[in-house]
């Protein structure tokens, strides 16, 4: 197995939420809301994990902006494995 394959199969498995993107998108469906609900509940040093078939680029800014920090492997052209680790709670929240 690939250091990468390794490496996301464990954030998988040591996540506090899993989403896996493609089939909404497969649908047509914009993933965003699920994915919002998913981060909002967790807490310092809890994480979210989401598979995408593209880099979610614009996510790096919106749950940056939300006190997460964020890791990223492509394990394919149509596989990218996130994972974002929440730092800190901002006010308001």
């Amino acid at each position: 197995m690939d250091l990468d394959q390794e490496e996301a199969r464990i954030w998988r498995e040591q996540a506090t939420a899993l989403l896996d993107v493609r089939p909404d998108l497969e649908r047509g469906d914009e993933p965003f809301v699920r994915i919002m609900e998913a981060a909002t509940p967790l807490k310092r040093g809890e994480t979210l994990v989401i598979v995408a078939p593209f880099e979610p680029v614009p996510l790096y800014g919106v749950l940056g902006g939300r006190g997460f920090s964020h890791e990223t492997l492509c394990l394919a052209p149509n596989e990218w494995v996130v994972r974002f680790t929440r730092q800190e709670i901002p006010t308001g929240q």
